[in-house]
């Protein structure tokens, strides 16, 4: 297929496709589904080799939140029975996060619901990321916790944390329509506050809110052009008790479509499956593999995920390797410095001609791994599906917030 020998060459060159080229990976059939994997995976194997870097989410404080975001399970209004409590004193933080890192995890991700910290809670969060790092010397450690404010990225990078999420979530056109209380140039600005503050930026998307080709190739040329060193992809996981919870859009072929568009469009960054994958992607996620080079282990924010070991066995498996401590995630054009996290000086995802970690998971008003972005909702049918997997669909009763082991 001549579309896609165009787009490895532009991949192998990090040059960014038209958007005419990047529309046509999310129209290619379902017969077409493996050719499309096989040649975003060579443009993934150029920058990433076999590698899979597993990450770890640790709920800070979960639910409650004053956002309105429609995909999230903590949003203002939400009825899903979800975990709901306050901040976790560093130990219990450190003891949840060192479960994770057991298991394989390079990176730890701090996720705490609600608009942004105030001052007391980046001091609560910093204490968190020194009690962290004082057992675990190579850890990486992300933070998502809404929008910052001046000043607040620098001091967290004081603190030692070496990465900041805040997804985009969806296209600029259509984010009003899911958020109301807050506006996508603020979650512009955050990403933008953690770049100038020295850390390597994080921010993704949400796919499966019911948005159209268009909106998805918007939300991924936007975040090329902001230049994150990591893009979680998070798939919709229609929690009931949220206005998405009818919102079953996806099929594991639609997930590979995206995943592939997202690596053709950032090919030298690191894609994360995030939120959502087991729900959607299902027996296909070794596939998924071939597109992206980094995913969660164990559960999610709010949900239960795939156990860790099952995680463990299916990158074996599928011919891969968990990335370990000493290796260094990013190509080198990225990470000139050698660090772990990667500061891209100079290059970026291709080009870099404006200014992302990513959970997700229905986290904190930035990441959310399993929703979208928050507010008044899309038009929804007024029922699921028939063949939506609500059974799939698992509140996370484990872990963090819990007195019971997580799973990792």
């Amino acid at each position: 297929m001549d579309l896609l020998n165009t787009l490895v060459d532009k991949g192998l060159r990090r040059e960014l496709p038209t958007r005419d080229e990047a529309l046509a990976v999310l129209a290619t059939s379902d017969d077409d589904v493996l050719d499309v994997v096989a040649a975003a995976g060579k443009v993934r194997r150029q920058w990433f080799g076999r590698r899979v870097k597993l990450n770890y989410l640790v709920n800070l404080k979960s639910g409650l939140c004053p956002e309105d975001c429609s995909y999230c399970s903590q949003r203002l209004g939400s009825t899903a029975g979800i975990l709901k409590y306050s901040w976790l004193k560093p130990d219990e933080a450190s003891k949840a996060a060192a479960a994770g890192l057991a298991g394989g995890a390079k990176r730890v991700c701090l996720v705490a619901s609600g608009r942004g910290p105030t001052d007391r809670d980046v001091d609560r969060v910093s204490d968190t990321i020194k009690a962290i790092k004082d057992q675990n010397e190579n850890v990486e450690v992300c933070a998502c916790l809404g929008l910052l404010s001046d000043g607040q990225a620098e001091r967290l990078r004081a603190a030692g944390a070496d990465a900041y999420n805040h997804n985009l979530n969806t296209s600029e056109g259509t984010y009003g329509e899911i958020t109301t209380t807050h506006t996508y140039a603020d979650r512009v600005d955050t990403v933008q506050k953690a770049h100038a503050a020295g850390l390597s930026a994080c921010s993704g998307l949400i796919a499966g809110m019911g948005e159209s080709d268009e909106d998805l190739v918007d939300v991924v040329y936007a975040l090329r052009e902001l230049d994150p060193d990591s893009v979680p992809v998070n798939f919709l996981i229609p929690f009931e008790g949220t206005p998405l919870a009818k919102e079953w859009n996806l099929t594991p072929q639609r997930c590979l479509r995206i995943l592939a568009l997202v690596r053709f469009v950032c090919p030298d960054v690191e894609v994360r499956i995030a939120g959502g994958r087991e729900v959607h992607l299902r027996t296909m996620q070794p596939l998924a593999l071939h597109l992206a080079n980094s995913i969660f282990l164990g559960d999610y924010l709010t949900s239960e995920g795939q156990a860790g070991k099952a995680d463990l066995e299916m990158i074996a498996d599928a011919g891969f390797e968990v990335e370990n401590a000493g290796e260094v995630t990013l190509p080198e054009h990225r990470a000139p410095s050698g660090g772990g996290c990667g500061s891209h000086a100079e290059s970026g995802c291709g080009s870099h001609e404006g200014a992302g970690c990513g959970t997700g998971a229905e986290a904190g008003c930035g990441s959310h791994e399993g929703g979208g972005a928050c507010g008044s909702v899309p038009t929804a049918a007024a029922e699921a599906p028939a063949d939506a997997r609500t059974d799939l669909v698992s509140v996370r009763r484990r872990g963090a917030g819990t007195d019971l082991a997580p799973n990792a």
